[in-house]
């Protein structure tokens, strides 16, 4: 077997609402279909991709993300090409979304350049672009954090 993609990935956001409203602005920018958009799930799919977020169980209402938690890391988008992240930055500072790092290149694999954000939770967001065939390429190996095991902040 070989996998043919990730068909979603779903989260749980803290303050749905804020979530929502975040969410309904960038899925649609990076081409997605908004496919459900209920009191407690909003769900975009394009792009071989589908992503979604669901309201909080009462208990959880409230509560922020924590990056080195058990659980999600971050959450990766891929764009189709370099100038994509730069359309991406100039758009999450137009919705006021918390850029972690502005685009840049990083060592994780040739030409990986990046923009890593967060949603109104804290999620860590990130959409990447890497040329060719990455890391599969002969001979390619990944960097950055992930060679040397320091990538968890």
């Amino acid at each position: 077997m070989q996998i043919n993609g990730v068909a979603h990935t779903f989260i749980t956001a803290g303050d749905f609402a804020a979530a929502r409203a975040f969410y309904a602005q960038l899925l649609p920018f990076l081409g997605m279909t908004i496919v459900a958009d209920t009191a407690n799930t909003f769900y975009g799919v394009g792009g071989r991709t589908g992503f979604g977020i669901h309201a909080p169980a009462p208990e959880h209402a409230g509560q922020r993300f924590r990056q080195g938690t058990v659980g999600l890391h971050h959450h990766c988008f891929r764009a189709r090409e370099r100038a994509d992240i730069d359309e991406a930055h100039a758009f999450l500072v137009k919705i006021g979304a918390r850029i972690v790092h502005p685009p840049r290149e990083d060592g994780f694999a040739p030409g990986y350049y990046s923009v890593l954000f967060e949603d109104p939770d804290g999620t860590r967001l990130e959409i990447n672009y890497v040329p060719g065939q990455g890391l599969l390429a002969p001979g390619t190996r990944i960097g950055g954090g992930y060679a040397d095991g320091t990538q968890n902040g």
